[in-house]
């Protein structure tokens, strides 16, 4: 395979979307509780001087919670990012960023003017040199410093309340594995005590416009780091598959001829390192995950615990999903019954709808029949299929937004989980996005999937 060169095109990154900005990472930035950065094109924060945006108070949501989480003041993603900034940049128009330097999903051009669709494609139905180019743009993306961006290695009261910066260098493919490691990691209660039930991206109503952004960003960097503007995360449709048909060297990474666990020697995604994997070892040293390599990709498909997850999931048990109604119901968390998200997500069962826990169904089922690094919630992203299946995922809902053409408010306002209700802010982005504002129709997001494209469907009345 013919992969591109590491070091092509870094000159031309561009502020992005991710965890907390370079720029913001000083102790000054952190003591002023402010993210401002100027913007190149006009050297004023946020462009002001251009009407891109100004620096403002952020409004948080003060919605009533769940009960899961039974703490206040204990995490430092409670209201975020309130306590590391007070004051971030907020974008005018179809402008976006950290500094307001680019432009809205699904608009480009220098005033970000310019309406654009990109449509993402089965792998299945890339040829031999759209395969190899997207897997050449993993590997770069592997291999590419952010430029933009540094992860946390300390906790706010571990940097003194901001007084002693912690953060580190990452690459572009690694930052997104710690922000999914992030969202997700056990509240750190201080001694050896941790809250295990939480989680600021699963197990709850934001699971789906989480994801949603999250693939939204990923795709974002690579296009960037790349030049190609083009660029689109392609999708494994997996219903009804016997085996992990993308499991081969032309595609993820074939079985190692001798270790099942490991991948083949003729994949260059064999010799991958992942991070932030060990998270009793992270709980047990009250310690985030500070990106340190861990040894390679893990992956056995297939040999996984058949009495949690006797199969891949079926057409007819996706069909069924998209027959319910509600979005979220009761409790909103792994044991909603006849919700859509619990069931997409594989905490109900996928022929009736019932929470069941001790079963793995549907977007569950793929990260545990792979068996590895894929089935631990918080380092998941270290295995690449995880974009090709959550684009797949992403898709369904998508499939269901379009069925059923639900308001806004369908989005639950209040009383779900910690970090899930419609107003409040995802973690760990910066930029700000509600998890409302992704719970709408791809092409409003510029974006559209091969397989639901339908010209004569204009969405207008959505």
């Amino acid at each position: 395979m013919c992969l591109l060169a590491l070091g092509i095109l870094l000159g031309i990154l561009q502020p992005s979307s991710g965890q907390f900005p370079r720029a913001c990472a000083s102790s000054e930035s952190l003591l002023r509780k402010e993210c401002c950065p100027l913007w190149a094109g006009d050297g004023s924060p946020c462009g002001e001087l251009s009407g891109r945006g100004s620096c403002q108070e952020i409004l948080l949501s003060r919605a009533p919670l769940g009960p899961q989480f039974p703490f206040t003041g204990v995490d430092d993603r409670e209201d975020w990012p309130a306590v590391f900034y007070n004051r971030t940049c907020q974008c005018n128009s179809n402008f976006m960023g950290f500094n307001c330097g680019e432009c809205r999903f699904g608009f480009s051009g220098p005033n970000c003017a310019n309406r654009r669709m990109l449509m993402r494609r089965s792998i299945f139905q890339l040829s031999s040199r759209e395969k190899n180019k997207f897997l050449a743009y993993l590997n770069l993306a592997k291999h590419t410093p952010s430029q933009d961006y540094v992860i946390a290695s300390g906790t706010y009261a571990q940097m003194n309340n901001g007084s002693t910066p912690m953060f580190r260098n990452i690459n572009i493919y690694d930052l997104f594995v710690w922000m999914h490691y992030y969202v997700s990691h056990d509240t750190l209660l201080g001694g050896s005590s941790v809250w295990r039930d939480i989680d600021f991206a699963h197990e709850a109503p934001g699971f789906l416009p989480w994801h949603r952004l999250f693939l939204l960003l990923w795709e974002h960097e690579i296009q960037k780091i790349t030049g190609d503007e083009n660029f689109t995360i392609p999708y494994w449709d997996w219903r009804d598959a016997e085996g992990c048909d993308v499991c081969t060297d032309e595609l993820m990474g074939g079985r190692h001829p001798t270790n099942p666990q490991l991948l083949s020697p003729a994949s260059f995604f064999s010799s991958w390192q992942v991070i932030c994997s060990l998270s009793e070892e992270y709980n047990s040293r009250q310690a985030l995950c500070n990106a340190t390599n861990e040894g390679p990709i893990l992956r056995n498909p297939g040999n996984h615990d058949k009495t949690r997850t006797p199969r891949l999931p079926s057409s007819a048990e996706v069909e069924f999903c998209l027959t319910l109604t509600q979005y979220e119901s009761g409790s909103m968390d792994k044991l909603a019954n006849f919700s859509f998200r619990n069931t997409l997500e594989g905490f109900a069962n996928p022929q009736t709808g019932i929470a069941n826990v001790s079963q793995s169904s549907l977007h569950n089922a793929l990260h545990i029949y792979m068996n590895g690094s894929m089935s631990q919630v918080q380092g998941s992203a270290n295995d690449p299929i995880f974009i090709l299946h959550h684009a797949f995922v992403d898709s369904i809902f998508e499939q269901w937004l379009r069925r059923h053409r639900p308001l806004r408010d369908v989005y639950p306002a209040a009383n779900a989980p910690i970090g899930h209700n419609r107003e409040y802010y995802m973690v760990p982005f910066i930029p700000l996005y509600r998890n409302g504002e992704f719970f709408t129709p791809s092409r409003e997001l510029g974006y559209d999937y091969e397989y639901l494209a339908d010209p004569v469907d204009s969405f207008q009345d959505f």
